[in-house]
């Protein structure tokens, strides 16, 4: 079965408005929270390709880079990508965000390698949003991402007749929007959780620089 991920970014200048009061430079928070998901993805033995989907370009080996010159949010970009990769003949779809650098290799294998068919939701941290897809069939709903969209996902699978299942994936969990976001994802790089090289040596740069 080809799996394809498909990660909807946002221009890195336009990213994580809601982190101006954490004090970082959140273009280049964004650039190497990005970096950090797609060297992560690039080590997932059941993906066969990645999707990036951005107004910015993004230049990494081995992704499919598709311009998104509308850019009016993360379901329209995920949807964008979506129908590339079914085009490209992917039969499985995981949808990933670039604002998880903690991201697990691991974790999205063993997730890849237990699922069956119909759709897979990861909460974020709160429980209330959605961190990731994984459609089988590709197309089995439309992404609706954004607020509540953990139970908006859910009712669009079920309304699908698709079965669905909850992954919990703690690396997947850790996406950052919020100043609160950024202070767990500090934590658990410092407990020793993820890779994430990028993200870790701005992370560390700027408390020295405190």
């Amino acid at each position: 079965m080809r799996t394809v991920a498909v990660l909807p970014v946002k221009s890195f200048g336009r990213a994580k408005q809601r982190l101006r009061p954490a004090g970082v430079d959140r273009a280049e928070l964004a650039a190497a929270m990005v970096g950090d998901v797609l060297e992560a993805l690039a080590a997932v033995r059941g993906l066969d390709g990645v999707v990036v989907v951005s107004a910015e370009r993004v230049d990494a080996a081995g992704i499919e880079w598709v311009h998104d010159p509308d850019e009016v949010g993360q379901s329209a970009a995920a949807l964008r990508g979506v129908r590339t990769a079914v085009a490209r003949g992917a039969q499985r779809l995981l949808l990933v965000p670039g604002d998880c650098p903690a991201l697990d290799p691991a974790e999205v294998d063993a997730l890849l390698e237990s699922a069956g068919a119909g759709v897979v939701i990861v909460p974020d941290r709160h429980g209330s949003g959605t961190n990731a897809l994984l459609l089988d069939p590709p197309t089995v709903l439309t992404p609706a991402f954004g607020p509540g969209s953990f139970a908006r996902h859910a009712a669009l699978a079920h309304a699908a007749g698709a079965t669905v299942r909850v992954g919990r994936l703690p690396s997947l969990e850790l996406d950052v929007d919020t100043p609160g976001d950024l202070a767990a994802l500090r934590t658990a790089l410092a407990a020793g959780h993820g890779a994430a090289p990028r993200t870790r040596a701005l992370l560390e740069r700027l408390v020295h620089a405190a």
